[in-house]
């Protein structure tokens, strides 16, 4: 085993860690805390993997951009400190089983797949090409995603500001 594959192992369980912490702490703002460093640790995956683009928008959209948003929102409810119920007991079974048969669906489709070593050069794409590319109005442009994105950005703006407002009309 190489250090290659030691660094993927520790952000993959990096990843799983703050994921599984993210969905089971009873505190809202710790949930929120974990799910950022989930996806910080997926923006690291994308690096190891020599997409630094990739990473970037990560970091850009969700980490600085939805998770701030989301913790604004939590702060704005001022119930930050408040724990969250605890889940019901039929809710927990179920998702025991949905995780173990999701894991035994993604271990069968592993392991029948073929997966063969390739020593190839990374790619090199320039940022210029990306933008190029994303803002093109060709079949093969990317405009429309882009534009998902900002729609977005603005729910999660409208959604932190409607929780806001909610909290103000509770307290006349």
């Amino acid at each position: 085993m190489n250090a290659s594959v030691i660094i993927f192992y520790l952000i993959s369980a990096f990843i799983l860690t703050a994921g599984i912490l993210a969905v089971t702490t009873r505190k809202i703002f710790r949930s929120a805390i974990w799910l950022l460093f989930s996806l910080i640790g997926i923006a690291a995956l994308y690096f190891w993997m020599q997409m630094e683009f990739i990473a970037a928008v990560q970091i850009i959209v969700y980490v600085g951009g939805i998770v701030v948003l989301i913790i604004f929102s939590i702060f704005l409810t001022q119930k930050s400190g408040d724990e969250m119920p605890k889940p019901l007991k039929s809710r927990t079974i179920f998702a025991t089983l949905a995780v173990v048969f999701g894991f035994a669906f993604t271990y069968n489709l592993i392991s029948e797949y073929g997966f063969t070593s390739l020593n190839a050069q990374p790619l090199e794409v320039k940022v210029s090409d990306i933008g190029t590319q994303m803002l093109s109005t060709t079949e093969h442009g990317f405009v429309l995603p882009f534009e998902v994105v900002s729609i977005l950005l603005l729910a999660a703006m409208i959604g932190c500001i409607v929780i806001a407002i909610k909290v103000k009309q509770q307290e006349k």
